[in-house]
């Protein structure tokens, strides 16, 4: 199965960080389906162009989360996960964006109206173009 895994080697994030935010955020979108197998760790690490390393600790950290079940000698699987969880994960996920966004705008001294005033810009823009 090809996962559609997008790395930026000039980023300052580290790869697996990467690797992981936007594999939860596929499963947590329903993009990767429940009960779906992922390629091997040696698999995706070869298409990922990075460490065997790299992707165990990511399928690790999935693991550890409850999105991802490995059974020996099969495989890794995406986990059942229920309705409430992928609100709560996709309300931790936007939170964490949306606190980053607001340090930087604290950071070059923007106000607090300036920043609601872009976000809801941002919004209407990014809303607008995918109906």
């Amino acid at each position: 199965m090809w996962i559609p895994i997008q790395i930026n080697e000039n980023s300052a994030e580290p790869l697996y960080h990467q690797i992981e935010t936007q594999l939860r955020s596929l499963i947590i979108s329903g993009n990767i389906t429940e009960g779906t197998l992922l390629p091997s760790i040696r698999e995706f690490a070869g298409e990922l162009k990075c460490s065997v390393i790299t992707v165990r600790r990511v399928y690790q950290d999935l693991e550890n989360e409850g999105l991802l079940r490995t059974r020996q000698g099969t495989g890794t699987f995406v986990s059942h996960v229920g309705a409430g969880a992928m609100e709560e994960y996709k309300r931790e996920a936007i939170r964490k964006a949306l606190e980053g966004a607001v340090d930087v705008g604290l950071s070059v001294q923007c106000s607090a109206e300036e920043l609601a005033r872009m976000f809801t810009e941002i919004v209407a823009d990014k809303y607008n173009t995918q109906s």
